[in-house]
Formats: structure tokens, C-alpha cells, sequence
């Protein structure tokens, strides 16, 4: 009993994804296109961290999902409040609001 949960605990770790392997990810998507040979073995190896062909698969293929599901226009929009301001109050405040934003 005890080794079925370290197995379920691993493939859960397995799904989980750190920003950095998410950036070494994309980056990797970008070196290794559709045409390269054992391309998600490839992606694994330069994510790192354990991930398998299968978990770099996997994930790439719930990115497309969400892409698609975002150029679909199927997702909601942010509820915004309205505090009965015009964009003039919102572009008075901006210097404020960009003064901290890193590109």
C-alpha cells in the first residue's frame, strides 16, 4: 500500500511545473520544432527536473488545448468594476502604475 501512494505522490510531483522549467520549456519548443527527431525527448532533457518525454508531451499538448480555447474567444472576461471614471483617470495614474514594470 505504502509504494502505490510514493507512486501516485510522484506522478503528481510529475505534473507540476516551476516557472523555470516552464521557461526552459518554451525555449526548448523554439530549438527542437515538429521536424526535429525524438523532439519530446529532447524537450525533456533540456527541461530537466525529472520530466519525462511523456510529461513534456503531455504539457505541450494542454498548452494547444488552452490556445485554442483562448483564440476561440471561449473563455470569460474579466469582470471589471466600474468606478464611473473615463480612461483620462486611468492615464493620469499611469506613470504610478509603470513606474515598478520590468519588460
Amino acid at each position: 500500500m505504502a509504494s502505490s501512494s510514493i507512486a501516485s505522490s510522484r506522478r503528481v510531483d510529475q505534473s507540476m511545473w516551476t516557472p523555470e522549467q516552464n521557461k526552459k520549456f518554451e525555449r526548448a519548443l523554439a530549438v527542437y520544432d515538429k521536424d526535429t527527431p525524438d523532439r519530446w525527448q529532447n524537450v525533456a532533457r533540456a527541461v530537466g527536473g525529472g520530466k519525462s518525454p511523456d510529461d513534456v508531451k503531455r504539457h505541450y499538448d494542454r498548452l494547444v488545448e488552452d490556445l485554442i480555447f483562448i483564440e476561440s474567444a471561449q473563455f470569460p472576461l474579466p469582470n471589471y468594476k466600474n468606478t464611473g471614471n473615463n480612461c483620462i483617470g486611468i492615464l493620469a495614474d499611469a506613470p504610478r502604475l509603470m513606474k515598478n514594470l520590468k519588460l
